[in-house]
């Protein structure tokens, strides 16, 4: 498992939603950089903007991260 920081996952847009910089997997539901989401929308029952800043416990599976948990 590796640790990343939620930026090099994530990039933040003008409009304030998000959109992942590869394709990631969380519970088994998988987006890519095409996928942008705001506040309160939950991709995978996680919704990504509560964890702006923390890291990330990841793991590379094939072509995606699979998210695993998050630091505090």
């Amino acid at each position: 498992m590796a640790r990343k920081k939620f930026w090099e996952i994530f990039k933040e847009n003008p409009n304030g939603s998000l959109t992942p910089l590869k394709t990631i997997s969380v519970n088994g539901v998988e987006f890519n950089s095409q996928v942008s989401f705001g506040p309160g929308v939950n991709f995978g029952g996680v919704n990504f903007h509560l964890f702006k800043n923390l890291d990330i416990a990841v793991e590379e599976k094939d072509h995606a991260l699979v998210i695993k948990g998050f630091y505090k």
